[in-house]
């Protein structure tokens, strides 16, 4: 039995991230979402204590699973610290863009609706943004290194000004609904950074 608990909690997160990509977390019931994972009610509460509990959980599962990636991204030692900047804003316009819901950024989707709603969910998400900008400050850091990057602003606040100012092309792009604002975020990168 203990075997099969982490898999049908994983499975239970899966599901709901996929649910609340889409709709949103006010929007999703906890009928929806047990329905979509096929468990009972029991089950969920086995592993979540309420749904909230599950919000944070399911941040936790999102911000562990999007650094491992963007780690990966951004520690290549093949591209300069410019080259990875840009290959992760790209892979950021292409998933904020695309047909998949469950591929979009979740602080976009969710930071304006859980942040006056829920303590633990928005402790949650502002921890893994703070990570987001570590990441994003040190790859900046590496490119003021190697080169590439020729902004000789302080690291840590260049990726504040970068996140921010993506965050907020990620919203008008799903007003608009269209990329030119994150397009428009990319050309600002360049010149912020004045890239090599």
């Amino acid at each position: 039995m203990n075997s099969e608990r982490p898999d049908t909690r994983q499975h239970i997160l899966t599901c709901g991230q996929q649910l609340i990509a889409a709709k949103g977390f006010v929007g999703v019931g906890l009928a929806e979402i047990l329905a979509s994972a096929s468990v009972p009610k029991g089950s969920f509460y086995h592993y979540f204590a309420s749904k909230e509990a599950f919000g944070a959980a399911l941040l936790d599962n999102y911000f562990a699973d999007y650094l491992s990636r963007v780690d990966a991204l951004l520690g290549r030692s093949d591209l300069s610290g410019a080259q990875r900047l840009l290959t992760y804003f790209q892979r950021w316009i292409e998933t904020q863009c695309g047909e998949d819901s469950a591929q979009k950024c979740l602080i976009v989707k969710l930071g304006a609706e859980i942040s006056d709603l829920s303590e633990s969910m928005r402790s949650s998400m502002l921890a893994g943004t703070e990570s987001i900008l570590r990441q994003l400050a040190d790859c900046i850091a590496a490119g003021q290194a190697d080169g590439s990057i020729g902004s000789t602003q302080d690291p840590a606040e260049a990726a504040q000004w970068l996140y921010q100012a993506w965050l907020g092309a990620s919203l008008l792009t799903k007003l608009r609904r269209d990329c030119s604002s994150l397009d428009a975020a990319l050309s600002g990168t360049r010149a912020h950074l004045k890239l090599n």
